[in-house]
Order: C-alpha cells, then structure tokens, then sequence
C-alpha cells in the first residue's frame, strides 16, 4: 500500500526562491525509503513540505500534491500532519536543553498513555533510561540523536520522517542508531523516510531508495542498482572506476557539467 506519495511538488521560498522543483516519490507502508543528496540539494525541504514545518520558513508547495493515505496534506500546519501520524525527527540540536531526558520525552508524549510510550522509547535506547534526570543540554551527539528519536517515538507515529541521522556521529554511534531503527520498524511496524547524505549507511538498511540533487530526483531504484551506479559510486561512496577519492572541490565542478541518467 503506497501510505506517502509525492507527485510534481514545488516548494517556493519567500514566493520568489524556488528550492524543490517537481519531486515525485512514493513511500509504501512498512519500508524503509531512503533519500539522498548532497547539502543544498533539497532533501530537508521535501522533509519540512511532508511535515508541515515548511510553513515556519516562509515557504509553501505551490505545485503539485503531497498525500497520505489518500489525504493531500500539502500546506496543512504540523499538529494537523502529526495527528495523522506523521512524525518528523529534526536535527539532533532540536532538544530542550534545559529539561531532563525524561521532561523531554513528557513534553513530546500525549498524556494518554504516557508512561507507556516512555518506557518504550528506553526500551530501545537503554543510555536514554540511564540518563533520564540528566538535562539534555549535557548530553552526546549521539545521546541528543537518540532523544530526537526516542521524542518523535512517544507521539506514537505511523511514519517517521529522519533527517540527517549521521551527520557529524562516529561509525559505531552510527551503527547502534540504524540498528535500533531497523529494530522499531520490525517490531512496531513503522514505516520510515530516511534522508542522508551517506549513501553507504542509507542503503545499507532501505527497501528502496531516491537521489535528489538541485531539488530535483535524478536517480531512484532499489539499493543494489543505486549502489552499482557509477555516479552514486563517486558522489556519495568516494570511489570513481579507475581512480582515487577526489576532492569535494573537484567533484562539485564535475556534477555542473554532468547530467545525470538512470
């Protein structure tokens, strides 16, 4: 069952910036969907357009339709999108610093069945329970992360929306953290879109995956065709047929005269 699709949508900042131009995707219920793309490239946009918090950048979809379950839900404000499931996990920075681990959690979770969802997010971040009277302020990267993560749980979400889950995180932190969603998709039947700009780690795990760059999908398919795909090859893994990892300066003067091709 196809529980997210996106089709031609155009995002518009400020009414005259235009960041995403004409994204189709479709999400089906229970997998894992990836999508990737460098910085600038519009990934957090399409993020903020599914969730609702578009509307807080001064920007809205002026094209095209987002629809969950059917429902277009393209421009309606985010408690309306969260009620309905949709649950976005931002940036690990996006904590309240000042309240406990355990406040944190609170603040998120609606009060029916609050103990509840509580003590399912530390079933699955066990450093989470350890650490619930310590304020957040005080926490890891990778502690912060899992918070984003275990708030966005507490609402009880039929689809998690995760923004960035590496960035700036250790490998190991890395693998505990996509462990432990693979984890809550099987066990709770979620459903998730993941956007990263690490290929390796998003591909490791999705069901299917998207490449978007200058707000546009260039390239989509299950992960084996991404992954033996040259240009995912030398963009997102560093490794080009027949040569060593290029510079990030080389390789972005390299993508302005490339097209790409599925």
């Amino acid at each position: 069952m196809k529980l997210l699709k996106l089709d031609t949508v155009e995002v518009v900042y400020h009414q005259v910036v235009t960041a995403v131009q004409g994204v189709s995707l479709e999400v089906r219920e229970g997998q894992i969907v990836a999508l990737l793309g460098t910085n600038g490239a519009g990934k957090t946009t399409t993020l903020r357009a599914i969730s609702g918090f578009i509307g807080l950048d001064d920007a809205r979809v002026s094209d095209g339709t987002i629809r969950y379950r059917g429902q277009d839900i393209a421009n309606q404000p985010p408690h309306l999108i969260t009620g309905l499931g949709i649950v976005l996990v931002p940036e690990r920075d996006k904590v309240f610093e000042s309240l406990t681990v355990a406040e944190n959690l609170e603040v998120a979770t609606p009060r029916q069945g609050a103990t509840r969802q509580t003590e399912v997010v530390f079933e699955y971040f066990p450093r989470l329970a350890e650490a619930r009277n310590r304020l957040a302020g005080y926490l890891s990267g990778g502690e912060r992360q899992m918070l984003t993560i275990g708030a966005a749980l507490a609402c009880g979400p039929e689809l998690l929306l995760v923004d960035e889950l590496s960035l700036g995180l250790a490998p190991l932190i890395v693998d505990e953290l996509i462990e432990r969603l693979v984890a809550i998709r099987r066990d709770l039947g979620l459903t998730i879109l993941l956007v990263e700009q690490n290929a390796a780690v998003a591909l490791e795990v999705a069901d299917y995956g998207y490449v978007i760059e200058n707000g546009r999908i260039v390239l989509d398919g299950d992960p084996q065709r991404l992954l033996g795909h040259q240009d995912v090859q030398e963009f997102y893994l560093g490794r080009a047929e027949g040569e060593d990892r290029r510079s990030y300066r080389d390789v972005k003067q390299y993508r302005r005269s490339r097209r790409w091709y599925g």
